[in-house]
């Protein structure tokens, strides 16, 4: 895939990797600390990872997270997956979002990504 940012990767930006999947920073984060955990093999959806893959991203997340807890200290964590056009997916590779909160990034966080759009029903939480 020669336009998969992803798979043509700059391995000096990796901050951690396993045998599947591999961490960089987010380019565009939403806080500081924000990383993106990205399967080696190229492939749209997480709905098409392997067994075997979701446990190397899910290892990998624990790992990255150990290190952002370190380096920044969030009070919180937010992890997301885009999948597809209509859900704000804009990289047609797998990538999932290891979000750092911190008190007082937002005004009002309760409900967390709910208030990402207007909700159909009110959550009360």
């Amino acid at each position: 895939m020669q336009e998969c940012i992803f798979c043509n990767y700059n391995s000096s930006e990796i901050i951690c990797e396993n045998k599947l999947a591999f961490a960089i920073m987010d380019k565009f984060p939403v806080n500081e600390g924000h990383v993106l955990i990205i399967p080696k093999r190229h492939f749209p959806f997480f709905f098409e990872a392997t067994e075997e893959e979701i446990k190397a991203i899910y290892s990998l997340m624990h790992e990255v997270k150990e290190m952002i807890d370190i380096q920044y200290e969030p009070s919180g964590y937010n992890v997301g997956i885009n999948v597809g056009y209509y859900a704000g997916q804009t990289i047609n590779h797998l990538h999932v979002h290891l979000i750092p909160r911190y008190k007082g990034d937002v005004e009002n966080p309760r409900g967390g990504v709910r208030n990402i759009k207007k909700a159909l029903v009110a959550y009360d939480g």
